[in-house]
């Protein structure tokens, strides 16, 4: 599977390292988030969120690959990618993209099952990051 030839691979790419820069801040408001996502995630384990901030050296690409992977229901990356490479083009896209492009209001709920009944009776997009979901209004939908 060559990365330059899939446009969805690429931003799944630039989400890691995007993420990984985060996760990496000085800034605890950016660096925390990633954090937290990483241990909910268990890509890392036997580690507090403390430890981890202390010593973010550790975090490599491919932690937050798997973390990725695994927001998406997928075993391991490599299983993702796969899953991401054969999907019609645009059809699985990061978090951050969706709901970037997702307009006001964007509501947020705290598990997906409240974002679905949401969406299931106003109509919208569910987006799920972690263990909580938004819900993209119906006309921001693509």
């Amino acid at each position: 599977m060559c990365h330059q030839n899939n446009s969805d691979l690429q931003l799944w790419l630039r989400e890691a390292k995007v993420l990984q820069k985060l996760a990496q801040s000085t800034s605890l408001s950016d660096a925390l988030p990633v954090l937290r996502r990483l241990l909910n995630s268990n890509v890392l384990t036997n580690i507090s969120l403390v430890e981890l901030k202390k010593n973010t050296s550790i975090i490599q690409r491919k932690h937050l690959l798997q973390m990725l992977a695994a927001e998406n229901g997928a075993n391991c990356w490599a299983d993702f990618k796969r899953k991401v490479v054969t999907a019609p083009e645009g059809s699985i896209l990061p978090n951050s993209i969706e709901l970037r492009d997702g307009g006001y209001p964007v509501h947020w709920f705290s598990n997906t099952t409240e974002a679905t009944a949401y969406s299931d009776r106003h109509g919208g997009k569910v987006v799920k990051l972690g263990n909580q979901a938004a819900v993209v209004p119906q006309q921001w939908e693509q």
